[in-house]
């Protein structure tokens, strides 16, 4: 290789490491400004979007109540893994979200698997098999790593066309993962932690972006935490909760709060799913209660 090339790689690879940490610092300052906005806006109250686990005394109030559902006829619990593969028909879940969000625990609780494989570009997924009126049905749920939002929408408009380039050229991959995720999914699962709203105004552009490499996809709006969600005060509940049914009207999706912790409507949402998908005779009944698990469709 001549020293000419080799300069050139050189100064491209510089070229990616300094955009890389532009994007880094634009994306704290991104948040940082975020949470000032909402702090303002939610006035005394704004501690309910920095609530951790370890601040909520758990031991103080007794866990949510997990409310039953009626199972959709000809589903049933997961099949053998070691039997033969040749009938089985696997299906693609897409879950999108912003970081740190509960979108791992959310398919380890489903799954019952503590860990993910890496798949292709960065992705990670969990698998689970069920028999659907004597079908093996596997779903392959794909898990989009919540920062590459912030590479697609930033990256375009404040970086030069060059640089961009360069990027491309140096190898990054990252904006690839959400088609390659998107396309062909079943059925597509935006994500928010109901303790930040900040993640939950990030739904409208994760759909945006999902919407572009997949048009026929179930959707559905999770809201996680849900445990978390009911410590907070009544009024900030019916705030969360009215926008994220105006969001899920607006798009057409169907609305679950969840709560990985306590198992609350983890196994229902993909219930709906196999019901939507396989056109069995369940029907998830609404909940609209503020300080339960809300259900709206």
């Amino acid at each position: 290789m001549s020293r000419s090339c080799r300069k050139i790689i050189l100064r491209r690879i510089n070229v990616k490491r300094i955009i890389v940490r532009r994007m880094a610092n634009l994306r704290h300052c991104v948040h940082s400004f975020w949470s000032q906005i909402f702090g303002c806006c939610a006035g005394k109250s704004v501690r309910y979007r920095q609530l951790l686990p370890s601040s909520i005394p758990r031991s103080l109030s007794p866990p949510p109540t997990v409310y039953p559902s009626r199972e959709p006829s000809g589903a049933s619990c997961c099949c053998d893994h070691h039997e033969d593969s040749s009938d089985l028909v696997t299906l693609k879940i897409s879950l999108l979200g912003d970081c740190q969000i509960g979108k791992t625990s959310f398919l380890a609780k489903y799954t019952g698997r503590e860990k993910s494989r890496d798949l292709q570009e960065g992705l990670t997924h969990m698998d689970k098999t069920l028999c659907v009126k004597g079908a093996r049905i596997a779903y392959t749920m794909w898990e989009v790593p919540g920062n590459i939002l912030f590479d697609i929408l930033f990256v375009v408009s404040f970086i030069l066309e060059s640089e961009i380039q360069m990027i491309y050229d140096a190898g990054n991959d990252n904006q690839k993962q959400l088609p390659i995720a998107c396309a062909d999914s079943v059925a597509i699962l935006f994500m928010f932690d109901l303790t930040s709203r900040c993640t939950l105004n990030s739904v409208i552009t994760w759909y945006q972006e999902a919407r572009k490499w997949n048009q026929s996809a179930i959707l559905v709006i999770v809201g996680t935490k849900f445990d978390e969600f009911v410590q907070l005060p009544m009024d900030l509940q019916w705030t969360i909760a009215n926008q994220a049914r105006t969001y899920a009207k607006a798009l057409n999706a169907t609305l679950f709060f969840s709560s990985s912790t306590y198992n609350i409507n983890v196994n229902k949402i993909f219930k709906f799913i196999t019901a939507k998908i396989f056109n069995l005779p369940w029907s998830v009944e609404r909940n609209l209660t503020i300080g339960e698990p809300i259900i709206d469709f």
